[in-house]
């Protein structure tokens, strides 16, 4: 951002990217709750991973895509376009007659919503300086929370008194108000780069590497790991990741510019942000089918019992910010969230249609604290690790490693409930209700309240208890995923979170700076 912004200039734009940050993370919690009940309708359990996997790919190729353009070209015209595309994406799911549909709406509705975050965060980095904005982190853990609370009990409202369409279509009036505060305060940046610059072999080489390898792990739903089809899907894959790390080492603007390996600090804190995302979005994911599917809890209910997982965010992120610019070993920080993270998955693990509901909001409120300590903590980190020009970059690759671990994690973790559930529940089905077995074993009915009253309540309690012991497995792994952040996070190299006067970034540069110079 321009040196010569005033203070009020500065707030007001920053309250333009804090509507944009709400935009994209209300979207993110609404649609959790309503998933359930989207199965239910379009008669797709096989796709449920698949809604939120659509997503997370396309988001995750355009994020670092979006962050390095963001560097060349400035951010005012990327959050713009973000935001425009992300409410018509929004109003095209409301839209959807079929689970094929809503996917590819959502995958469309991913590749404007990694622009949006990418440029989101890049831009908080161009406004304030590392130690301001450290302790502004828990501002925007805040924002983040508010709509992780409001989505899903609007997203639960709406799903249980009007449809579950209205979810998406609450974006639009959302996303307008945001569009005209980001065009009207935040200013324009100038630039010397060119259309020239762009790597559009390195953006089409990450895109071939990573849709066969997210496809690959998505379809072990109904493949086995030693299929050729799996097989041959990873093959392409591997091969892509060679073409492109070819090409990015040759290109002198890489949308992934592999020398950040070269730095500790950048190196520790993408592995963990790959680990925290695998782990994160697995607890966020599932944890609606917990409530509704396991405890037999309402939508608009269980909107309101995630709130406790958001609380435990916003109050760990606060305090991880004002304590990381105080402490020279931050990263034990890191090190006591990963624990309870891991110790939270490790108790939701342990639900049965029979435990009490104050036992899930404790697990819950764990697994907000210790996300809630690594979001704010690895990304400052990072960005005070570099040179000030290239916090597109950074703070693109920061998030595009988080959304690579929530996409891989989904895809396994959605495969690990489809290859369970179904043999689990006929096993669990008393012979005498071999009969009544909803739509051949599949457990979507019980999601449906009209459906399930027509379930014998044997058979019920059945598929419930192998949908609990299926999340068991689930969550399980989550925490293991989790416990290999805890030993990467000793490994952090403290950087001081330096500067009080914040750097505009220079577009024009050519080169990644030398770490540790």
């Amino acid at each position: 951002m321009p040196a010569e912004m005033t203070r009020s200039a500065r707030i007001l734009a920053t309250v333009g990217v804090a509507l944009a940050l709400f935009l994209a993370a209300l979207d993110q919690t609404i649609v959790g709750t309503a998933l359930p009940r989207i199965v239910a309708e379009l008669n797709g359990l096989d796709y449920f991973a698949w809604v939120a996997t659509a997503y997370l790919v396309t988001s995750t190729i355009l994020t670092p895509i979006a962050g390095k353009l963001g560097d060349l070209f400035g951010r005012k015209p990327f959050l713009l376009a973000g935001m425009i595309g992300f409410v018509i994406a929004s109003a095209l799911c409301g839209q959807a007659q079929n689970m094929a549909e809503l996917v590819a709406f959502r995958a469309l509705q991913g590749i404007f919503g990694g622009v949006l975050f990418a440029s989101v965060f890049a831009t908080i980095a161009d406004l304030y300086s590392p130690a301001q904005r450290a302790r502004l982190q828990g501002v925007f853990a805040g924002i983040f929370g508010i709509a992780s609370v409001v989505g899903p009990v609007v997203g639960g409202y709406l799903t249980d008194n009007l449809s579950w369409r209205w979810v998406f279509y609450v974006n639009v009036p959302v996303g307008i108000l945001a569009i005209v505060v980001v065009f009207l305060t935040l200013p324009s940046v100038r630039h010397a780069a060119s259309w020239r610059d762009i790597d559009f072999a390195g953006a089409f080489a990450l895109a071939a590497t990573l849709v066969p390898l997210l496809i690959a792990l998505s379809i072990t739903r109904d493949h086995d790991f030693t299929s050729p089809e799996v097989i041959g899907l990873l093959l392409i894959a591997a091969v892509m990741g060679v073409i492109f790390f070819v090409i990015e080492r040759r290109d002198p603007h890489p949308v992934v510019p592999f020398d950040l390996w070269k730095n500790p600090t950048f190196a520790v804190s993408t592995a963990i942000g790959f680990l925290l995302g695998f782990a994160m979005f697995g607890a966020i994911l599932f944890v609606g089918l917990v409530y509704q599917g396991v405890l037999g809890i309402p939508a608009t209910n269980s909107g309101l019992l995630i709130t406790p997982l958001m609380v435990g965010l916003i109050v760990a992120s606060l305090i991880t910010g004002q304590l990381m610019v105080r402490m020279r070993r931050y990263r034990y920080l890191g090190t006591v969230g990963a624990v309870l993270l891991v110790i939270g998955l490790y108790l939701l693990s342990q639900v049965t249609v029979g435990s009490p509901e104050i036992e899930v909001v404790r697990d819950l409120v764990l697994v907000g604290l210790g996300v809630g300590v690594g979001m704010p903590l690895y990304l400052n980190a990072t960005q005070s690790a570099v040179d000030p020009r290239y916090l597109g970059v950074v703070s693109s690759q920061i998030q595009f490693w988080r959304n690579i671990g929530s996409t891989v994690g989904v895809a396994i973790l959605g495969a690990v409930l489809s290859h369970e559930l179904t043999q689990k529940i006929v096993a669990s089905i008393p012979p005498q209700f071999a009969g009544a077995i909803p739509a051949n074993g599949n457990a979507q009915a019980i999601f449906d309240p009209a459906v399930m009253q027509r379930i014998p309540p044997p058979v019920l309690v059945a598929i419930r208890s192998a949908l609990a012991s299926s999340l068991h497995d689930i969550f399980l792994i989550a925490a293991g995923v989790a416990g290999l952040a805890v030993v990467l996070s000793l490994f952090l190299q403290e950087v001081p979170i330096r500067g009080r006067t914040a750097r505009a970034p220079q577009p024009e540069a050519e080169t990644v700076p030398a770490f540790g110079d």
